[in-house]
């Protein structure tokens, strides 16, 4: 057995074996002068000549029972900067103990006729001493600390809760900080002019203007984990409009896996100002789906693949193969994942999932148990513009990977789709919204497929915030298309925790619907980016409304009334439970899709789409692009055996609202 052996050196370098002695010592100076002191309190300051050999052996019995007591509990360690509550108890535990000890050894061993009021008197004034000592230290500490220096900002913490008290000390604690507490700010009336911790609660939210200007304040701390949304975007207006600077500190979560809560100061991201709370996830469900797994990933390189990749990572599958057609970002993500979890094999594998052989090759070499099938094409406008690359893609390339996964016995599949395929109004929406029907379809017995459906993730690659942010670095304008366009939002790590935990719940052939919160007003995260950046919006960074682009809408929807609620274990996810396209129609009707999209006929892939999925209404602008010589029945579209045509009916390809606003 090896053993980590310390030499001398090393000891010495330290220096906790100083510290240590020196605590000691004190320890011995105190039992000693408590001793002396209880036998003087007990003959009024006068010990008698007699006395005087009970003191020397009560002395010598107390320094050796309570320094082994003390030791045995541990109390010559620790900062005693640091002391606290269970502290103190501990350290009344350890004289207790200790006077016990020798209590016993002082009337069995000592001689007869020692004073018995001196085993109290010992007890009360060497826990005095020892506790004492402690605090006394700490009340020095503290009131350094508490001086600021030149540079430190005069600083408020809003929230006088437990958080609030919390910063306050490690503020105290930690001289780097540049932060000079003056006091408190707290909504709740009961706590004004309070003082906690020697720091005064100045007043409440409603009176920041006057506070900054008052007390000179330069920075206000928000030390409210629980803050929702709207409240984080009041107090950061309040803040703003006051002139002082505002920051924030994280939920427990991040406390718990960072190095201390006023280490994680930082900047208020739009991320508190959507006020999510935190997803709480059946961890042992997830690890029974993904531990000891082989899992593939497609679309690894993406905003969400990557962050799928990462939390797979946490619950020990046995490896993670990263497939993407993106080569630098896959090389990228290839990187972050060996040096962030060397124990757990990722490969990277380049390739496309609309090259059905390279799928094959992958598959057969890994042999996954697991598919996460991220990989699509998601930008509105851009599909709009390419029809037929958005149904090669996300139609014949989820296909593709789907009957790879059949082939190769994989146990769940699970893709990620999107709000846009209820009632979409556009091609990328329309073709997500078949690859659901197909898996679907696909669902017999063996893998279990199952599509996650949730909207728009912040900072996703090509989403509104990085343009956003981008926009206001420039000095603007930043552009809205229209002023009541709404989108729902959600964090990249809480979608893709969802979605592995969906995946654990679902049964297969069913779509999974998160729960995404209320939706957000485009125009009002644009001014709240301008806020969080210092400036003023609409006066140092205008905001332009450039009009609905093509294949949006003002509102998206993340269910459709004809989809029946099933009701789930965990409260963020719904199950939507619908019918699929028949197995037997998917190959006819995919290769009549094929045939279109090989002559390239717009027109008729419009149709076709419409056809199969019935509440599809294309957009303005794409039926400009479509000449359409006659309206269109069904009937007139060769789709045999889609087992979706149902009666000969007009097509009302018009009628849908169209138009929508920020990137998706």
């Amino acid at each position: 057995m090896n053993r980590e052996i310390c030499t001398l050196p090393e000891v010495l370098e330290s220096r906790e074996w100083l510290r240590r002695c020196l605590i000691w010592v004190t320890h011995l100076c105190l039992f000693a002068a408590s001793g002396v002191m209880a036998f003087a309190l007990r003959f009024d300051l006068r010990i008698p000549g007699p006395e005087f050999h009970h003191l020397w052996f009560a002395l010598a019995v107390w320094l050796i029972s309570k320094s082994v007591v003390f030791r045995w509990l541990e109390l010559d360690r620790g900062w005693w900067r640091f002391v606290s509550m269970d502290d103190l108890v501990r350290i009344a535990v350890g004289n207790f103990a200790g006077s016990l000890a020798a209590f016993f050894a002082i009337r069995f061993l000592g001689s007869p006729g020692f004073p018995r009021a001196i085993y109290l008197l010992d007890f009360i004034l060497c826990f005095l001493a020892t506790a004492g000592i402690r605090a006394a230290v700490r009340i020095l500490r503290e009131g350094r600390a508490s001086v600021s220096g030149e540079n430190d900002k005069r600083t408020l913490i809003y929230g006088a809760g437990s958080a609030g008290i919390i910063l306050l000390h490690h503020i105290r604690n930690n001289p780097k900080l540049p932060y000079h507490v003056v006091g408190f700010i707290d909504d709740r009336p009961d706590k004004r002019g309070l003082r906690i911790s020697g720091v005064l609660v100045r007043g409440s939210g409603g009176e920041v203007k006057m506070l900054v200007e008052r007390y000179s304040i330069q920075t206000i701390l928000v030390a409210i984990p629980s803050a929702t949304g709207s409240d984080m975007t009041r107090i950061l207006r309040l803040c703003h409009a006051a002139g002082a600077e505002c920051k924030t500190i994280p939920g427990l979560d991040e406390v718990i896996e960072g190095d201390g809560l006023a280490n994680q100061i930082r900047e208020v991201s739009v991320e508190d100002l959507l006020g999510r709370i935190p997803v709480q996830l059946e961890e042992n469900q997830i690890r029974g789906t993904l531990g000891g797994k082989v899992v593939l990933v497609t679309g690894a390189a993406g905003s969400i693949g990557s962050e799928l990749c990462r939390q797979i990572a946490r619950f020990h599958p046995a490896r993670i193969v990263g497939f993407d057609a993106a080569e630098s970002p896959l090389f990228e993500i290839n990187r972050e994942m060996r040096q962030r979890h060397p124990q757990i094999p990722f490969h990277a594998e380049l390739g496309s999932i609309q090259n059905r052989p390279r799928l094959d090759e992958v598959f057969s070499q890994y042999r996954p148990s697991v598919v996460y099938h991220a990989a699509a094409y998601k930008h509105v406008p851009m599909m709009e513009n390419h029809v037929f690359e958005a149904v090669t893609n996300n139609v014949f390339g989820t296909f593709n990977v789907a009957a790879a996964a059949m082939g190769y016995a994989v146990e769940d599949f699970v893709m990620i789709s999107s709000d846009k395929a209820v009632r979409p109004t556009n091609v990328m929406g329309a073709t997500k919204r078949i690859s659901e029907l197909l898996l679907l379809g696909l669902q017999n017995g063996c893998t279990k497929f199952v599509a996650v459906r949730f909207g728009n993730v912040l900072g996703s690659n090509g989403s509104v915030i990085p343009i956003f942010k981008k926009q206001i670095a420039a000095g603007g304008p930043v552009t809205v298309t229209h002023p009541e366009m709404r989108r729902f939002f959600m964090t990249i790590p809480e979608a893709c925790q969802l979605v592995l935990q969906a995946a654990a719940i679902a049964q297969g052939g069913q779509i999974c619907v998160l729960d995404m919160g209320e939706p957000v007003k485009i125009v009002d995260l644009a001014r709240n980016l301008i806020l969080l950046s210092g400036l003023r919006p609409d006066e140092d960074i205008k905001i332009e409304f450039t009009g609905m682009r093509a294949g949006e809408k003002l509102y998206e929807e993340l269910s459709s009334m004809l989809e029946d609620t099933v009701p789930t274990a965990h409260d963020k996810i719904r199950i939507f439970v619908g019918n699929g396209m028949p197995a037997s129609d998917i190959q006819s009707w995919l290769e009549s899709l094929h045939e279109i999209c090989t002559a390239r006929d717009t027109a008729r892939l419009v149709v076709a789409l419409k056809e199969m999925v019935l509440d599809y209404n294309p957009s303005t602008d794409l039926l400009k692009r479509v000449i359409l010589p006659a309206p269109i029945s069904v009937a007139s579209v060769s789709m045999h055996g889609s087992g979706f045509r149902g009666q000969p009916e007009q097509l009302d390809l018009v009628s849908a609202p169209v138009g929508d606003s920020t990137p998706q």
